[in-house]
């Protein structure tokens, strides 16, 4: 039986001078070996993107992470920071993307920059620097770093008891999470629900709101994801909703 098709949209950044479309091996590791599908990259093609193409094909999306943030002009902010990297591209690719996911039903599975498009694609905000507002903590990892401890544990999550992520964990018990991010969700979106939480209350897991299986998580399950427990039940859980998806079109005759 062939594996369901699992659409990754890839970041737009320069390499050489020339334009490049890409996306980290280890999201691509994680959904091959850890939610057992087959990926496709979209490119950030912004309003290029033949979105019916897309989703014909699509048994899931999962949105990956990125070094870029999300612009704040689409949550209607002025840019706190210019410096920072941007990616118009995948925004006007993601967004309108993740608006259709959700439409269609689609199994959505989001990582960091994926959480914050998810937010802003449904009409929440973000911290521009989360470590600078009061009373939250620093989230950012330090660049230099070998991975091994950039993508190591840093901080406690804790699930929303009653929650889907909880009931997804089989547990409500803390978790332990690497932390690399600077932005991250001030207002929740209207239909999203918050599945865990930082100690500083920051929202670090949340769920679309009738959705069959839409996760998003504010850090890197993907990182040697076969080897974290938590990690491994996130992707299962994806990849089984995908396979769900997919056998649903196939009773009706045509994808949903």
């Amino acid at each position: 039986m062939r594996r369901p098709i699992v659409i990754v949209p890839a970041c737009a950044a320069p390499s050489g001078g020339h334009a490049r479309h890409s996306v980290h091996a280890k999201y691509i590791d994680a959904v091959v070996l850890g939610a057992r599908c087959m990926p496709l990259i979209l490119p950030a093609l912004a309003e290029h993107t033949d979105l019916e193409a897309v989703l014909a094909t699509a048994e899931g999306v999962m949105l990956t992470g990125s070094v870029t943030n999300v612009h704040a002009g689409l949550y209607g902010q002025p840019l706190r920071d210019a410096g920072l990297p941007l990616d118009p591209a995948r925004d006007a690719t993601t967004l309108p993307l993740i608006r259709a996911v959700v439409k269609r039903g689609i199994p959505l599975l989001a990582i960091c920059r994926g959480l914050q498009e998810i937010n802003v694609a449904l009409g929440g905000t973000l911290h521009q620097a989360v470590h600078d507002v009061p009373g939250m903590l620093d989230h950012r990892d330090r660049p230099d770093d070998p991975p091994e401890v950039q993508y190591g544990p840093a901080h406690p999550v804790t699930p929303v008891a009653g929650g889907r992520f909880a009931a997804l964990l089989g547990s409500a018990d803390p978790v332990m999470v690497n932390s690399l991010h600077g932005q991250g969700i001030a207002k929740l979106a209207p239909g999203l629900t918050a599945e865990a939480l930082a100690a500083d209350g920051l929202v670090e897991a949340c769920s679309i709101d009738g959705a069959a299986f839409a996760l998003a998580v504010q850090w890197h399950p993907e990182w040697q994801a076969e080897s974290n427990p938590v990690s491994l039940k996130l992707f299962r859980a994806f990849g089984d909703a995908c396979r769900a998806y997919r056998q649903h079109g196939q009773q009706r005759g045509a994808r949903p």
